[in-house]
């Protein structure tokens, strides 16, 4: 059976992105409407196309990319890509479920929106090619935990501690399953 977020758990995942927006942007040092400037949505589960749909993470993303038609489009002015975080309702829910002792809702979501608007940045500003080979996928998504290590540090939280510690190279939460 599918699982999807709750009523309470939507405004939950909610504040996570902009709690993580606000973290991204203290970390990379970058004003807020320069994170905007990278355009991205977040979809839950029940709200994504079966291509958007990924077992064994608890998000992904999804490149889309936008051109108006030539008729339409102003000289010199480029399409655009466009990013959606597809969450994974049913996989983040099984891992709380299965961890709730330790893992909590709330820490886990901040984690995943830091990440993913990390891949998003860099994605953007062309750190890494969205559709790298396997191998530099694998490399980015070490940099990537690091550097979503690295911008949750200014959160004290003890809970937020046990997230962290669960993504270090010691252990992993996919071990949860």
């Amino acid at each position: 059976m599918t699982r999807y977020f709750s009523q309470a758990q939507i405004p939950v995942a909610a504040k996570s992105f902009g709690d993580a927006e606000k973290l991204v942007s203290q970390h990379f040092r970058m004003s807020g409407d320069d994170l905007r400037k990278n355009r991205y949505d977040v979809k839950t589960l029940a709200f994504l196309e079966d291509h958007e749909v990924k077992d064994g993470a608890f998000a992904h993303l999804c490149k889309y990319s936008y051109e108006k038609p030539s008729g339409l489009k102003p000289e010199g002015e480029e399409g655009f890509d466009f990013y959606r975080v597809c969450l994974q309702d049913n996989i983040i829910l099984d891992a709380v479920e299965r961890a709730n002792t330790f893992i909590k809702f709330s820490p886990l979501m901040l984690y995943i929106a830091v990440h993913e608007l990390i891949h998003v940045l860099r994605f953007s500003n062309g750190a890494i090619d969205f559709n790298a080979p396997q191998e530099e996928k694998e490399q980015e998504e070490k940099i990537v935990h690091n550097l979503t290590r690295s911008a949750l540090q200014p959160v004290k939280e003890k809970d937020m501690k046990i997230v962290l510690d669960c993504f270090s190279s010691e252990f992993s939460i996919s071990d949860l399953y």
